[in-house]
């Protein structure tokens, strides 16, 4: 079979590394490892440099989308070269005559359009437009796929889990200091739909527990209520938070091998990568009852999911799983049930295959 040629948007790799930048990384080593797909990758930007053979699309990103937001115009056609077909890995697709893919990793910006700021709620109308102009969907889960079918209205929906991201193992040192008291970790961007001032309310009592709560994450739009609610904790209550921002691969593998549990409250998730890393280190994991998060954590005896909006029953679990010691520390690898970035890819290429008709 010839190679099916795609314009890949590997944007999210040349900012700052999110979840979606790890599984674009992922995905494009995959794909260029499978012997039917050519990738021809791109960047939407008017400053980037980036390296040959990656494309850059001469447009700001910014203008781009608002442009994007209301028509069909302008068309990347004549940037793209020969590719076949062209995929937005990051919620946007640009406008083309070529068939268009579109990953989407979460609904929440949808489903909150108030909460969104200005730029994402474009990169929303911008998935709107294009998506009733015939682009495909591909969802990091079941329940998000659901989720797109019923808010863009669309059938062209495929659900596609996303791989783990496997790390080495962690250094012997520590490379936080936590006085040695075992604590739960709370992991990811500190944003709204994660739910973390309700955690940190209901850390107030485990407190007295003798456990910490380590808050590992770059700064996110709920930065602000989480402050709040920290200041808003007795001293002795207070002092038992740690707040570390955004951490590398190093103290991340860390602290995922020397949580007593990893704490996900979450209100909305598309897949949940803490939680599949979690599961990569054989960490105990409290969760949502998120649709997501069940469905990736489906399985596994090691997570126990509650209700959101039941901080009691977070409190007794929180408790209960900050007094179990976790055994030796053991190199991690991935969850029996999870799919490997090898799959992930041969899926997506059948999605490009299937869209030129082939």
């Amino acid at each position: 079979m010839d190679p099916v040629r795609i314009a890949l948007d590997v944007g999210p790799l040349h900012r700052h590394r999110t979840g979606v930048g790890a599984a674009v990384a992922e995905l494009a080593a995959a794909l260029g490892a499978h012997d039917s797909v050519t990738v021809r990758p791109y960047v939407l930007s008017f400053r980037s440099r980036p390296a040959p053979p990656t494309r850059r699309l001469p447009l700001p990103a910014a203008l781009a989308h608002r442009l994007w937001s209301r028509a069909d115009h302008p068309g990347v056609d004549r940037w793209l070269g020969d590719a076949e077909v062209v995929h937005g890995t990051n919620y946007v697709v640009p406008p083309s005559r070529r068939p268009a893919l579109v990953s989407v990793y979460d609904c929440w910006f949808l489903d909150h359009r108030d909460d969104a700021s200005p730029a994402v709620r474009r990169a929303g109308d911008v998935l709107r437009r294009r998506v009733r102009s015939g682009a495909t969907v591909h969802a990091s889960s079941q329940a998000t796929a659901d989720r797109v079918r019923d808010l863009l209205g669309t059938d062209r929906v495929e659900a596609v889990h996303l791989g783990p991201l496997l790390v080495d193992p962690p250094p012997a040192g520590a490379p936080v200091d936590l006085d040695g008291r075992p604590f739960v970790l709370a992991l990811g961007t500190v944003e709204r739909r994660k739910n973390l001032p309700a955690l940190v309310r209901a850390f107030a009592t485990v407190a007295a527990e003798g456990a910490r709560l380590v808050i590992a994450g770059a700064p996110g739009d709920d930065s602000a209520a989480v402050d709040v609610a920290v200041d808003a904790l007795a001293p002795a209550a207070r002092a038992t938070i740690t707040r570390l921002g955004q951490v590398d691969a190093t103290t991340k593998a860390w602290l995922l091998h020397h949580a007593r549990v990893l704490a996900y409250p979450s209100l909305d998730e598309g897949f949940g990568f803490p939680l599949l890393e979690a599961m990569t280190f054989g960490a105990p994991v409290i969760a949502s009852t998120d649709p997501a998060l069940v469905e990736v954590g489906a399985g596994s005896a090691r997570v126990v999911h509650i209700a959101a909006t039941v901080p009691a029953t977070w409190v007794r679990e929180i408790v209960r799983a900050a007094k179990i010691p976790r055994g030796p520390v053991t190199p991690p690898a991935a969850p029996p049930n999870a799919h490997s970035w090898a799959d992930n890819a041969a899926i997506v290429v059948a999605s490009y295959r299937r869209l030129l008709g082939r």
